[in-house]
């Protein structure tokens, strides 16, 4: 994706989680890129630059964009897969709950509080932006609650990892056949 605010690149393996690379001058964001990566099984590389000097929140959003889209491109002929997933991450003080829904309708709920505090030098606040442009292009259903924290690096970090293991669960391929009543899911 190339834009006037950012270039992204993204290649994705869901079979080969032996490579994770993450350029995209957010050193936190590529932390939980790379967490989610890891707890998916799946191998991942995101080169991205933006107009980060005025704020990263296109940068953020747009690698949500492209990897929403480049998973669920990846997932075109992959064959009979489980479709949902989900996942309770605890991370100390702090639990996520993650349930996704490869249905091809674009859902986000996002039952997440956060301080609104940096962390580090990242808005906590461009998380949901990312999900949501993730949910949006992968055309999936996505569920993400927090019922309690105890601090937003936590938090983050546990949905991040939710996230992974639902995907995980999501794509699994299956011998089961017509994962859906209707016989085709919305494309």
């Amino acid at each position: 994706r190339e834009t006037k605010e950012t270039s992204i690149r993204i290649v994705v393996n869901l079979d080969d989680s032996s490579f994770r690379e993450f350029r995209t001058g957010i050193p936190f964001f590529d932390h939980m890129l790379d967490a989610m990566s890891l707890h998916g099984g799946i191998g991942l590389a995101v080169e991205a630059t933006g107009d980060l000097a005025v704020d990263p929140h296109h940068l953020v959003e747009d690698v949500g964009i492209v990897l929403g889209c480049a998973i669920r491109d990846a997932l075109r002929d992959a064959g009979p897969i489980e479709r949902c997933g989900f996942f309770v991450f605890p991370m100390d003080g702090s639990q996520a709950q993650v349930a996704i829904d490869l249905c091809g309708r674009a859902t986000l709920i996002w039952n997440v509080h956060l301080s609104g505090r940096n962390v580090g030098s990242f808005d906590p606040g461009l998380i949901r932006e990312f999900f949501k442009a993730f949910a949006d292009s992968a055309r999936w259903a996505i569920h993400v609650t927090v019922p309690y924290a105890d601090n937003d690096h936590h938090v983050i970090e546990a949905v991040f990892k939710a996230f992974g293991r639902a995907l995980r669960g999501a794509i699994r391929r299956t011998t089961a056949t017509g994962m859906s009543t209707k016989g085709v899911i919305d494309d």
